[in-house]
């Protein structure tokens, strides 16, 4: 009986802690030798998104942001790992010949978000992942930061129709930091930041003392975030706490365009109403809506907004590395051995231990007469 309950005991443990180290299927995503060195060491590394590639920005400007993009990041001293699908694989990490494939206006990537996921995977086709797809693989992998240009949300007419970003729902059950300039103009803002809420994440503003969230385009959207972030050091501390108390919701950071890179509030509303009734005009519904209105933004400013999409990505980009760096320097510090002193030489130094307790019930006089022998438990 003891010698079976020993048995069980182990192989238990064994399987169990297999299974919880396995976090993803090691033959579905491919880490480039790049961000896997960073994060074996526990070095700073920034997720980046791909739709900003494959259905964000027309080409050539979409490859050439990603790479500036990149730049920014490795310019901090921390890594990207853009995130995407090429030919049924998940990379984390790309390289240049991956990113110009991506970035091919002949491609006809899939727009990636958790639904579609399984399906580019199986079938071998090509994805951009959306803010929501990104959340999945970076935390996957152990990226704690992310950095986009700005997130979905609640369309407009959203009471209505039901059409609520799936970013705001994997934000609610995602353990990242994403540094974006607030929720895209053309949502709703207001309903968004409700729905976070409701989610239990915690939204922040960047170096705003009145903690005023943007709207991407512009720097202030009229609504207010929970707490204001003045450095990257208050920001990692604040998303290392998160991780301690496991609270598996992400921290969204508004981080406001550049001045000089604003638009007018007024020129950009109105450029949005239009597109906005173009779109209904065309019956252009789902995941194409976002798309097809920052394209028709751009057109209606003669480019302008596009100048400023490119611009505020590479800005959140540079600050999420800043924060990367910081709560990297955080995990070094909690994870540091301290050598032991002169006087504590003689003293034993204890890492790690185990315990097994076992209890056995004595149910009448025969079992007294179990004999164990050292080789009756096998653990």
């Amino acid at each position: 009986m003891l010698s079976k309950f020993g048995r069980g005991v182990g192989w238990w443990w064994r399987a169990f802690g297999s299974v919880s180290r396995r976090k993803y299927h090691h033959d579905l995503i491919d880490i480039s030798p790049e961000v896997l060195h960073a994060l074996q060491n526990s070095h700073p590394v920034v997720a980046l998104e791909s739709t900003i590639i494959t259905h964000g920005m027309p080409y050539p400007h979409n490859l050439e942001t990603a790479l500036e993009v990149e730049e920014v990041v490795r310019s901090e001293n921390a890594t990207p790992a853009t995130i995407a699908i090429v030919d049924g694989r998940i990379k984390v990490g790309l390289s240049r010949e991956e990113l110009s494939v991506l970035a091919s206006p002949e491609l006809k990537a899939i727009k990636t978000s958790r639904r579609d996921l399984a399906h580019i995977v199986s079938t071998g086709g090509c994805g951009g992942t959306t803010v929501a797809g990104t959340l999945i693989i970076a935390n996957k992998v152990g990226i704690r930061v992310f950095a986009t240009g700005g997130i979905g949300g609640v369309h407009r007419d959203g009471h209505i129709t039901m059409d609520i970003s799936a970013d705001l729902v994997e934000l609610g059950r995602t353990s990242l930091a994403v540094v974006s300039s607030g929720v895209k103009s053309i949502l709703d803002i207001s309903r968004t930041l409700e729905f976070l809420e409701t989610q239990g994440v915690c939204v922040a503003s960047w170096q705003s003392p009145e903690m005023d969230f943007p709207a991407f385009y512009t720097r202030k959207s009229g609504e207010k975030a929970t707490v204001n972030f003045n450095t990257a050091q208050e920001a990692a501390q604040l998303i290392d706490a998160s991780l301690k108390l496991d609270l598996k919701s992400a921290i969204l950071i508004g981080v406001p365009i550049p001045h000089e890179y604003a638009m007018d509030e007024v020129q950009i509303n109105s450029a949005i109403g239009d597109s906005l009734t173009a779109a209904a005009e065309r019956g252009v519904t789902g995941k194409m809506v976002t798309p097809y209105l920052l394209s028709a933004i751009a057109q209606i400013t003669d480019g302008r907004s596009l100048h400023s999409n490119m611009a505020l990505i590479k800005n959140n980009a540079k600050i999420a590395a800043q924060i990367a760096i910081e709560l990297s320097a955080i995990g070094q510090k909690t994870t540091c051995v301290t050598a032991p002193t002169q006087d504590q030489s003689s003293c034993p130094i204890v890492i790690g231990g185990s315990m097994l307790d076992i209890t056995y019930t004595i149910l009448d006089d025969e079992d007294i007469q179990l004999i164990l022998s050292p080789d009756s438990v096998d653990l």
